[in-house]
Formats: structure tokens, sequence, C-alpha cells
């Protein structure tokens, strides 16, 4: 693949290194530091002059710090001539912040968009955005990556019932993406009513649809602080679920989260490696992860040769 360059951000070096192997390609060279007044400061040790540059950076870690790096080797790289820029954001930062909530709530999402595009991002490649609208938030090229077929081939591979199962949203806003593994597994859905008195706190919660003698799957896009996944997970197994599995995209596993695993009802937890969990699956055994780095490789695969990128919202590359 002549004129490609693929950079890494400090946050997620694992997955880029994965993605490059999976292409055939090193990753190029950049030197990343902090000034002892903690300003970062990134250089591009390589020429990208007329390269089509590719930097892999998720939003995980110390977000803030890896959303500005992201930032300055975006534009460092505009400027230094590299023919187009696209940003691989596997875990897009300040997704839940979509919408105008309440009065005088920022719509943080599409702050994080602008500064995207005005530091000189040509694409944007990202994976289950928490909400599909913030696409729209961009005025240049957004392709949305989903984890879905993955999950799909490690139900079939890794639960022997999954015929005899049934797919759980633990809120009402996951329908959409229970109803559609649902139909391509050929099982019943059900969902979870929840309410929140505040942020990362939920009141209470009921149960619609069946899911008694059967193997409940939950699956959500991202979990924080785990917080409702453990309590739809004791409301199913009270409800007659026999057991109980969570799939999530981005394992954010915040402050009490692991704990909380820990004592809860899962069998598994399977998230991908958008976030990195290496220190997380030393603490808790429930974690399963699904690598997804073939997916964002063979997106970038696609978009440097002009090829359809629509294949991989249905099938796993192999």
């Amino acid at each position: 693949m002549p004129n490609i360059k693929i950079f890494s951000g400090s946050s997620h070096q694992d997955l880029s290194q994965k993605i490059a192997s999976h292409l055939g390609l090193e990753l190029g060279k950049v030197v990343t530091e902090k000034f002892s007044n903690q300003e970062t400061c990134v250089e591009i040790d390589e020429s990208v002059g007329g390269e089509d540059v590719y930097i892999v950076q998720s939003g995980c870690g110390e977000i803030n710090n890896s959303l500005l790096e992201l930032l300055i080797m975006i534009n460092a790289c505009k400027i230094a001539s590299a023919s187009r820029v696209t940003a691989v954001i596997p875990c897009f930062p300040y997704a839940r912040q979509d919408k105008k909530d309440k009065s005088r709530a920022p719509i943080s999402a599409k702050l994080v968009a602008n500064m995207l595009s005005i530091a000189g991002a040509d694409h944007i490649i990202t994976m289950d955005l928490h909400a599909s609208q913030i696409q729209g938030f961009f005025d240049i090229p957004v392709d949305n990556l989903y984890a879905e077929p993955t999950v799909l081939k490690w139900i079939r591979e890794n639960i022997s019932e999954w015929k005899n199962c049934t797919i759980v949203s633990p809120d009402a806003g996951g329908a959409k993406r229970v109803t559609s593994i649902a139909d391509q597994l050929n099982v019943d859905f059900a969902l979870i009513h929840k309410e929140r008195k505040k942020a990362n706190e939920v009141d209470c919660m009921v149960l619609v649809g069946d899911v008694n003698d059967r193997v409940a799957i939950l699956v959500d896009d991202m979990a924080d602080t785990c917080g409702t996944i453990c309590l739809a997970a004791d409301k199913l197994l009270s409800a007659g679920a026999t057991r109980v599995y969570a799939t999530l995209t981005h394992g954010i596993f915040s402050g009490p989260a692991i704990s909380r695993i820990n004592t809860a009802c899962f069998e598994a937890v399977v998230v991908t490696n958008t976030i990195p969990q290496d220190d997380k699956m030393k603490h808790c055994s429930k974690i399963r992860v699904i690598d997804i780095s073939m997916i964002l490789a063979e997106a970038i695969r696609r978009t440097h040769n002009g090829e359809s990128v629509s294949y991989l919202f249905s099938h796993v590359p192999l």
C-alpha cells in the first residue's frame, strides 16, 4: 500500500500496533512529550508530504489529554502537507453529551466535532457511536463502524444455548441495537425501562419481555460505572433467567465498576478492545475481550483504496 502512513497517539498503542500489523505496515515515528507546565508537545518524525495519513487515538485514559494530543497530531500532519488526514477514533470522546437535555447544558460532542474539523481532519473513522446522529455534527465524511458482527460471532461460538436466549437492552435507547442482534440470531428480545434521578444513578427498573428459563444476554454500547448493567443482571436473574451475559462495545469501567462486576451474577462480560482492558482483566476474571483491530484495519485499507466500507457493517473481515 503506497502513500499511506499510520501514526499512533499514546492512548492505546497496542491497538494501533495490531492495526498496522494487519495492514503489513510499520507505525510512523512520532515523539510525544509534556513540557514542565503540562503542555503537550508532538513531533512527527518522518515525512508526510502527499501521504494518506491515519492517526489512531481512542478516547480513553486521560481523555482530555488524548483529545488534545489527537488535535495537535492532525494539525501537525496537515501543515506538513499530508494529502488527507483521517482520525481513527475507536471510542469517540464526549459522545454521551450529544443533546441538550436540560437548560444551559452544552452539546459537547458537537464541540469535539468542530475541534476535529478545525484541526484539519478530512475524515473520521469511529466505532459504535453512542448516538448515530453525532455523524451529523460533522461536515466531513464519518464512517461509524459496528462491533455487532464480531459480537454475533462471539455469541455463536461461546454460548452453547444461544438458540434459547433472549437479547436484552438495559434501557429503551438501545432497543434498535438489540432488535437487530435478536433478528439475526432469530431469538426474542426484551428491554428494561429505567428511571434516573441523576447521572450514573438508577432509581427503578421494569423488565418488558420474557426471560424465564432462558439465557439472557445484555447488550449495550458502553458501560462506565456499571450500575445499570449490574442492576439489570439482578433483575433478569429474579425474572427467571438461567444465566446472564453482557456484551459491550466500550468497556470504560471507571470508579466502582470492577468491584460491581465481580459481585454481580454475570457468567461473562464481553467487551471489545476499543479501550485497553489489560489492567481491568487482572482484577476481574469475568471480562472477555474481542479484538476489533481487523475491522479498523480493513476500514483503513478500503478507505485508502477508495472501496466501499459498508460491507463491514454486517460482516467480520477474514
